[in-house]
């Protein structure tokens, strides 16, 4: 049995085997208007931009957080390498010296009160870092 072919403008589907032309969204007459997608590239050359330029920011701020955080390790690894008889306490301030044979030592003598060359002053802060002062 030869099915019959209908012509392209004819909206017929051949699962339910009806005519749906009426419940498209869209217009499916030869007459009808034509369908143009809008043009988006304006719109996506904008938020490309605006898009680029918050990734930018990101990037510089995660940067600088990156820079920070190796000041704040080398600081502590400074001090920590350093010296000291004393077990320091949270909150108090210490002095990081450079001794005669080149090595470093803490002490909570302060820098107006000896001859040592004197590296940084700095304070022991309750998650057991150094900051300095």
């Amino acid at each position: 049995m030869e099915k019959e072919k209908k012509p392209d403008y004819i909206v017929f589907d051949e699962e339910t085997q009806s005519y749906n032309g009426k419940l498209l969204p869209y217009s499916s007459s030869v007459a009808a208007p034509k369908i143009t997608p809008p043009d988006v590239t304006s719109w996506k050359n904008t938020n490309i931009v605006s898009a680029n330029n918050q990734f930018k920011a990101q990037y510089e701020a995660i940067q600088e957080e990156y820079k920070r955080l190796m000041n704040d390790f080398e600081l502590n690894n400074l001090v920590y390498s350093a010296k000291f008889g004393f077990e320091p306490i949270v909150g108090k301030t210490y002095h990081l010296y450079r001794s005669k044979d080149e090595s470093s030592f803490l002490s909570l003598i302060l820098p107006n009160e000896c001859n040592f060359n004197h590296l940084g002053s700095f304070k022991l802060g309750p998650n057991r870092t150094w900051e300095k002062v």
